[in-house]
């Protein structure tokens, strides 16, 4: 483990923290296992399954970020991480472990744990089951008919022949 990175990332984050390790220890190994670290641009590509603590340091790490389109937020809540290397086409998904002593453990033999542990005793690494996705595109702006604010226009939806955005859009749903 790198103890500079990891005292960057604290910095960076603004506390010490299990969910900052979950993260710092995914990218550190996406980066010995598929090459992501130092990558240029958007090859580095993160899909992050939850939006905890451990995200500033995949993005810190990483370079992938929100902004640039190579940093997913999917919304299933778990502790996974989907790491894509455009360059090499490779790719590899982190799914931390939970054990009974997860909870006998103290924030900082926890944080030790998922910092300094085997591998294979804290994540779960398989392959993601979905490709790599698109590179982030650029989009014509649409204005909403209704509260005249300019949104993407894959964001824009039709209602009574309005073009309307997400949040003047009324959804439909007959339950399922």
């Amino acid at each position: 483990m790198d103890k500079n990175l990891w005292k960057e990332c604290v910095k960076f984050h603004g506390h010490e923290c299990p969910g900052l390790a979950i993260g710092f220890r995914a990218a550190e190994i996406a980066g010995e296992k598929i090459n992501i670290i130092s990558l240029e641009d958007e090859d580095a590509v993160c899909i992050t399954e939850n939006e905890a603590c451990g995200v500033d340091a995949v993005q810190y790490m990483t370079g992938c970020t929100l902004g640039k389109g190579n940093l997913i937020y999917r919304k299933t809540g778990k502790m996974a991480f989907s790491f894509f290397n455009r360059k090499t086409g490779e790719s590899i998904r982190l799914l931390l472990k939970s054990t009974e002593n997860d909870f006998e453990m103290t924030r900082e033999e926890r944080t030790k744990f998922i910092l300094e542990g085997p591998i294979e005793e804290v994540y779960e690494i398989k392959k993601p089951h979905y490709e790599i996705p698109q590179k982030a595109r650029i989009f014509n702006t649409i204005i909403c008919e209704n509260c005249k604010e300019g949104t993407p226009e894959h964001k824009i939806r039709l209602s009574k022949n309005k073009k309307l955005c997400l949040d003047c859009y009324e959804g439909y749903s007959r339950g399922w």
